[in-house]
């Protein structure tokens, strides 16, 4: 058996795998969000370590024999944040998260300092990445900084508690643009223009390699065997390419879950320089990744849900069982947190047009699924416009489980998506075969059945609907001036 555990941003899953990749026994325990101020998001790095225990406490209590079966443990984590520790290890500030907006004017002075800085680490500077947040910290809380023994990503943090090592990957670290991405290390110029050094940073390995072993207390505590392997593990959106089976290149994912992710696997390194799209190192050796993200899907879905007072499933289930018409919907831009791709602009805003005293709550609800569908098409015609080879897309995410959604993106990207099997443990599934991977197995089982659960078809009147809406759609951007 392999444990993989993700530390997403909504909640941390973790599953026990077979070696014919078939999960046995999984657990989730939900994590909130602190949104301090406008363009902040925050979480308190305690509450992914308390979220973790209870997962595997939770895992030991109802799969035991799985839990003392388990060879090797990887790790995947919600990317780019800034977790900094004291000289105890102990959290000085809540984490800075990849959706947090407020360094936009670090980014551009990272440009000034450094002209060729895409081609360095694989985009151009993003407010929600690690290096423009250090660089804001810097300048605005240089107590914090200063105090900083340590700075960790979300995943390395739980690393820490699990093993005492300050270790990350470079997979994971290639998307903090603190890296030289294609060799592989971090790049002092840039940790100097953000005010840190490597002595702060952790050491760097490959993601199927071991990174350290587990406590033995926590051993115990779990019934886990004593000096269990701990993989370098990923990012999440690495280890979902994982786990879904985008591990060669011109495969692709996208992934709706709290954003919209779209991930291609590429065996070439070619750096984003517009359209808020960013390259990294894939978890898979050899190979990079482009990804072009929306910063709110599953988010704007809670976020409308929250507003009708409505549960999120029953009104999935009821739009899915009642299919609206696109020509009588709103259109709804999803900026609520800003947006990266292709926009790279931290002061979007989402909106609503086309209200009539017709439009009722599921026409919101159905406008807000459109809404992310026609922003993930943009963020397909930003990459394929980059070059990025699509062969094959899988789908996966917790929004994949709407028949509706899963219809509005296929058609609004203009191709078949291929349905996983597993649609929310898609990162914990990848964490777990790079464990495996760590001690000499297959990344992936032969015995594993690589072949989608279904396949989305493009439905052209739903395309032809979409693509009318869509130039609405773009005729309504608005940016504030806060």
């Amino acid at each position: 058996m392999y444990l993989g555990i993700d530390i997403g941003t909504s909640s941390v899953k973790a599953v026990v795998m077979n070696d014919d990749d078939r999960p046995i026994a999984a657990a989730s325990v939900p994590l909130v969000l602190s949104l301090p101020r406008p363009l902040w998001c925050e979480q308190v790095p305690e509450d992914w370590w308390q979220a973790v225990v209870d997962s595997l406490d939770a895992l030991a209590a109802k799969a035991p024999a799985a839990m003392e079966a388990v060879r090797s443990i990887g790790l995947s984590g919600q990317m780019l944040g800034v977790t900094l520790l004291d000289a105890t290890d102990t959290a000085i500030r809540p984490a800075l998260l990849w959706n947090d907006g407020r360094a936009a004017a670090e980014c551009t002075d990272l440009h000034a300092r450094f002209e060729a800085f895409a081609d360095i680490v694989g985009c151009r500077a993003m407010p929600g990445f690690s290096a423009p947040k250090l660089l804001w910290l810097g300048r605005h809380e240089p107590d914090a900084l200063a105090r900083a023994r340590r700075i960790l990503l979300t995943k390395d943090y739980v690393r820490l508690r699990l093993t005492g090592d300050a270790v990350s990957d470079r997979a994971d670290a290639s998307a903090t643009l603190l890296m030289e991405t294609v060799r592989g290390d971090w790049h002092d110029g840039i940790l100097a223009a953000c005010g840190i050094d490597r002595t702060r940073l952790p050491r760097l390995v490959d993601s199927t390699t071991v990174s350290g072993t587990l406590r033995s207390p926590l051993a115990r505590r779990w019934r886990m065997p004593a000096g269990t392997p701990v993989a370098g593990g990923g990012g999440d959106n690495m280890c979902a390419g994982v786990g879904v089976g985008a591990v060669q290149p011109g495969t692709a994912y996208i992934s709706l879950g709290t954003s919209g992710v779209y991930f291609v696997a590429n065996n070439r390194f070619v750096p984003a320089h517009r359209g808020g799209m960013h390259t990294h190192r894939h978890a898979v050796p050899g190979l990079f990744c482009q990804h072009a993200v929306v910063l709110s899907a599953g988010s704007a879905l809670a976020w409308i849900a929250g507003l009708l007072g409505r549960d999120i499933g029953g009104l999935i289930a009821e739009l899915d069982a009642r299919e609206l018409s696109p020509d009588t919907t709103p259109v709804f831009t999803p900026y609520l947190a800003g947006e990266r791709t292709p926009h790279d602009n931290p002061l979007l805003t989402g909106t609503f047009s086309r209200l009539t005293h017709m439009t009722g709550p599921l026409h919101l609800v159905q406008a807000v699924l459109e809404g992310v569908a026609m922003a993930m098409a943009d963020g397909h015609a930003a990459l394929t416009g980059a070059g990025a080879r699509i062969d094959r897309v899988f789908l996966t995410g917790g929004g994949a489980r709407s028949a509706l959604w899963t219809r509005l993106i296929a058609a609004t990207i203009g191709r078949p998506l291929h349905l996983v099997a597993d649609q929310r443990s898609g990162p914990a599934i990848g964490a777990a075969r790079l464990a495996r991977a760590a001690i000499g197995g297959p990344l992936i089982a032969p015995a594993a059945n690589q072949a989608s659960v279904a396949v989305i078809p493009v439905d052209a009147r739903l395309a032809e609907q979409l693509d009318r809406k869509r130039s609405l759609f773009h005729g309504h951007l608005r940016v504030t001036a806060t």
